[in-house]
């Protein structure tokens, strides 16, 4: 009896070691399929960026995941997905893929939101339709959607702008955007920058001109577009304030080259001078209706700091340095201007 329990006993032993050690293999492997299920590098180098589209699912993300090979292992992650509850709390954006991350970290980032802004970065861009088309390029709305409330009467109202110059709002600079920015909340972006710049010093100084901010946005517009270097612009600005004051047109070439939308012309003949439309400033006094050009940060400045002086006709240098000559009256204007023709004549420039 004593031998035969003794070997009872050897059995029972060998067979508890035996599921023991069964249990910790199996407990290995569970771990092991756990860590490569969450904490193994799983994201390629393929891309970047992942970009969710607002109004998407986790079969579109997922699909596009697939599609791009942004992970190895499409089955892990989907896998992880599911257990980590992404697949309801899918949230629209770009967000900034590492090489080798997890699939925790990949989905931790995803169902967080945890996406990096894009830089917009704009300047000197000529029509409300390129602002809109280059914007777009940037973020997710497309251009049609900028431009339909660029061009909603109702719309821009709000903030006190009509859709001829509406575009003065928006001031060249380096803004931090989301990717999935509605065009509803970039308009408010940009309108709160507008705000920040018009300080009360600006302002002031506008009142001094007898413009607001709006009008100061339009006539540097024009300084823009007719001067190249920006140290000529508080020069340009004088010239054409001093004409404002005296009720003269401020007939600039650039106004007119705007009006017939051919912005290859390099020689503004007299037959162009006739263009009808209001930002003609050879036949409208005043101010045009809304600025030529989306005008820089130093163009606005120079209406507000302009220089003061006599001047009241220029007209481009001959030398095509692309400063101008200065006249307080039409006879030494007529001058400088027979000196320019002559030189565009010996250059064969006709149009």
């Amino acid at each position: 009896m004593t031998a035969k329990k003794a070997s009872s006993g050897g059995t029972l032993r060998k067979f508890i070691v035996a599921m023991v050690i069964i249990l910790i293999i199996a407990i290995g492997f569970t771990g092991l399929n756990y860590y490569l299920k969450y904490f193994s590098p799983n994201v390629t180098d393929k891309q970047e960026y992942l970009y969710i589209h607002t109004g998407a699912d986790f079969n579109d993300v997922y699909k596009t995941i697939k599609q791009q090979g942004i992970v190895k292992d499409t089955a892990s992650f989907y896998h992880a997905a599911e257990n980590m509850n992404y697949v309801s709390r899918i949230k629209p954006g770009r967000y900034h893929l590492q090489n080798g991350m997890s699939n925790r970290r990949l989905v931790n980032m995803l169902a967080s939101g945890s996406q990096e802004p894009v830089t917009l970065s704009f300047h000197n861009l000529r029509l409300k339709e390129e602002f809109a088309g280059f914007v777009a390029k940037k973020i997710e709305p497309d251009s049609t959607a900028i431009i339909r409330l660029l061009d909603s009467t109702s719309y821009i109202q709000q903030y006190g702008f009509t859709t001829d110059n509406v575009y003065t709002m928006f001031m060249p600079n380096s803004y931090q955007l989301y990717w999935n920015i509605t065009p509803e909340k970039f308009f408010k972006r940009m309108y709160a920058n507008y705000e920040k710049f018009w300080t009360p010093e600006r302002k002031q100084k506008a009142a001094a001109i007898n413009l607001n901010p709006i009008e100061v946005s339009v006539l540097a517009s024009i300084v823009d577009a007719e001067a190249l270097h920006d140290d000529e612009m508080p020069a340009v600005a004088g010239l054409y304030l001093n004409r404002l004051k005296k009720g003269m047109k401020l007939e600039a070439d650039p106004t007119v080259i705007f009006a017939e939308n051919d912005f290859t012309i390099k020689r503004v003949l007299t037959r162009y001078l006739s263009i009808n439309s209001p930002y003609n400033t050879y036949l409208h006094t005043g101010l045009p209706p809304g600025p030529i050009m989306m005008p820089s940060v130093n163009a606005v400045n120079a209406v507000l700091d302009y220089q003061k002086s006599d001047y009241i006709y220029m007209c481009a240098k001959a030398d095509f340095s692309g400063y101008h000559a200065f006249a307080t009256n039409v006879a030494d204007h007529m001058v400088n201007a027979r000196k320019f023709q002559q030189a565009l004549n010996e250059r064969n420039i006709k149009k």
